[in-house]
């Protein structure tokens, strides 16, 4: 062994050296050991378990939609869905099920583009490929499983209007989420390929309908194959979890709405081109019908809508997707004078028996005509006729702004608060609204005074202001769902009427309205005497014919859209009323010889139903607890009056 000059032994430098890279290899390896094992070992556990375990979904059942008589309105039926996983697909899986299902091109396009778009342990989820197959298809796909390999076909429930088109608008209608969508829905609990409520009642009440999805993990091996031992591979640890997670099933929602009458209403809506109205209960303000027609089939909508029948749906120009009751807005016409009718006699500005000429009203540069030469009328008179020139006269008495305040009191303006998507407020002008639009003119207060200009109403205000009217000035919220229950039967949450106020009027004048409007219907030169059905109990309304454009008085029948639209706003029966009924046919004419017959048709249904009633009883309710939603208690109108 050779030495250096201080004794150093210089031989087994090399095998230092040697063992100090050995010892930092062995270091390194077990630092990377730990950082796998310890501290990222749980990631990589369940990664390697995933090429085992197979998570498939377990849809909730979707609540039921009842109406108020529990009858079911919206259920959910069996069907066939397709689904894949990437991880297992062929090559030429995604074709041959093209072929064996009748799929448009471009969604079969959609669906390759979505699997190439799975990623790393995405790819071992199930995807959504088809929904509702048929049976057909889905006895055919079965037959040539093994050609399919990644392709699974199960049965689900499928959402069903077994009425069809009957309260279509009400009960709204579903499809699938998007994937733009899915970005904020995915902390909800949704994914791609699940559906949601899109409108009425299904978009409104989503979260109570929807329920709550399970799952149960499967064990596959590398060709997506079923694997048997599970009970081995549970005891390996790799199912990840729990096995299963049953679904739990969404809640119903009872609807105010009673179906025969919704049937009788829409039946009588069919006969005209465009047309919708409102049955509402005057005592609580509880929504017995509402209708819109034309409307939509929501099977349609909810399931294989073709790109054919959505571009029909979208151009027809008496547009079905709309719902003219609560989602549209119109001239009120005649229908409005309860308005200034009111504002007059609650501000003292005109005495019941104070008449007026019906005389063109000059003011320059325009005259204001009536539709017929009453002669002297009073309030009363100017009411029953549809005097425009009496009311003209009154309403440049009352001023815009009084009139406003009176319209807002019963309601207009303002979204009513039923709860469904969309609702409009409609529009009541003051002077401020005008100057600002260029500048006031005494002609506009003359148009509000007979529900012209700019003055806009919906469907389901007017019923509701002409319910406040018939009951002594309660006006109701709307009430559309009358409770939420477990599909036991237990009840979940009650809605029960909900006074939005009182109507800031004393008792002797809204008497004195009324009465103008029993004569409407029931005398000699009532605007409406000519559909007076002696059969029924006295109905009280008052027709309108709102112009839509300047040129024409709603003198033709049919539709035009340069002709006016009719309404018929009522109530009945006038003593002890129970329900207000409105009706507007779009661009019908004359309001008394179109609108008013299909309301009177609506009365005999509802009174026919009432002397021999079908359909199964709904369960018993607790007494309603009346609430005001102006935070007083209910009675209380605090007017001062």
């Amino acid at each position: 062994m050779k030495t250096g000059s201080g004794g150093a032994v210089t031989g087994n430098a090399p095998y230092r050296s040697l063992a100090v890279l050995i010892t930092v290899v062995f270091v390194a390896l077990a630092a990377r050991l730990w950082y796998l094992q310890v501290l990222h070992g749980d990631h990589y556990y369940r990664k390697s378990a995933d090429n085992f375990v197979k998570e498939v979904p377990l849809p909730a059942t979707r609540g039921q939609i009842r109406d108020a008589r529990g009858r079911v309105l919206v259920d959910n039926r069996p069907s066939y869905n397709v689904y894949v996983t990437p991880r297992f697909l062929a090559p030429d899986t995604l074709e041959k099920l093209g072929r064996m299902v009748k799929v448009d091109p471009v969604d079969l396009a959609a669906l390759v583009e979505r699997v190439a778009g799975k990623k790393g342990q995405d790819r071992m989820q199930q995807l959504l490929a088809f929904a509702d197959v048929s049976r057909t298809e889905m006895a055919t796909l079965e037959s040539h499983k093994a050609d399919l390999p990644g392709v699974s076909v199960d049965a689900q429930a499928h959402r069903s209007y077994p009425f069809g088109k009957t309260a279509a608008h009400v009960l709204g209608y579903m499809n699938q989420v998007s994937p733009d969508e899915l970005g904020r829905l995915r902390d909800q609990g949704y994914k791609l390929g699940d559906s949601i409520g899109r409108a009425g009642i299904e978009r409104q009440w989503e979260s109570y309908l929807r329920g709550k999805d399970g799952f149960e993990r499967i064990f596959v091996d590398a060709k997506g194959r079923v694997k048997t031992d599970v009970d081995e591979l549970d005891a390996m640890g790799l199912g990840g979890g729990p096995r299963q997670q049953d679904p739990q099933p969404g809640d119903d929602v009872v609807l105010t709405i009673d179906l025969d009458l919704q049937k009788l209403v829409e039946k009588a809506l069919a006969r005209q081109r465009s047309a919708a109205a409102a049955v509402v209960e005057v005592s609580s303000g509880r929504v017995l019908a509402l209708a819109s027609h034309p409307s939509f089939d929501p099977n349609v909508l909810t399931g294989k809508l073709t790109r054919a029948e959505d571009e029909r749906l979208q151009h027809d120009p008496y547009r079905p997707l709309i719902d003219k009751a609560l989602r549209e807005n119109y001239f009120p016409g005649s229908t409005f004078k309860i308005v200034p009718a009111l504002a007059g006699l609650e501000g003292r500005l005109v005495e019941p028996d104070e008449k007026m000429f019906c005389r063109p009203y000059k003011l320059p540069g325009h005259t204001f005509h009536c539709m017929e030469d009453h002669g002297a009328v009073n309030l009363y008179q100017a009411m029953v006729q549809s005097c425009d020139i009496f009311f003209y006269h009154l309403g440049e008495r009352i001023g815009l702004d009084r009139m406003a305040q009176v319209a807002v009191d019963f309601g207009f303006g303002a979204p009513t608060g039923i709860g469904l998507p969309g609702e409009v407020p409609g529009f009541i002008p003051t002077q401020d609204f005008y100057r600002h639009e260029g500048g006031f003119r005494i002609g506009y207060t003359l148009n509000t005074a007979i529900g012209q200009g700019a003055t806009k109403v919906t469907v389901l205000q007017l019923a509701l202001a002409y319910a406040a009217l018939a009951n002594g000035g309660d006006l109701w919220v709307p009430s559309l769902v009358e409770r939420i229950t477990k599909p036991s039967g237990e009840v979940v949450q009650a809605f029960p009427p909900r006074l939005r106020h009182r109507i800031a009027a004393a008792s002797e004048n809204l008497e004195q309205v009324r009465r103008s409007l029993c004569g409407v219907v029931n005398e000699e030169k009532g605007t409406a005497y000519s559909v007076r059905d002696e059969t029924l109990p006295e109905v009280c309304g008052k027709t309108g014919t709102a112009q839509v454009v300047s040129h024409r008085r709603g003198d033709a029948s049919g539709w035009d859209t340069s002709n006016a639209h009719a309404w018929f706003a009522s109530f009945a029966p006038s003593k002890n009323p129970e329900i207000a009924v409105v009706v507007i046919v779009e661009h019908g004419g004359i309001g008394g010889h179109v609108a008013a017959p299909v309301a009177m048709e609506i009365y005999r249904g509802y009174f026919g139903l009432k002397a021999h009633p079908r359909g199964a009883a709904a369960a018993p309710d607790s007494a309603p607890a009346f609430v005001s939603v102006d935070g007083g208690p209910a009675g209380d109108s605090g007017s001062g009056r």
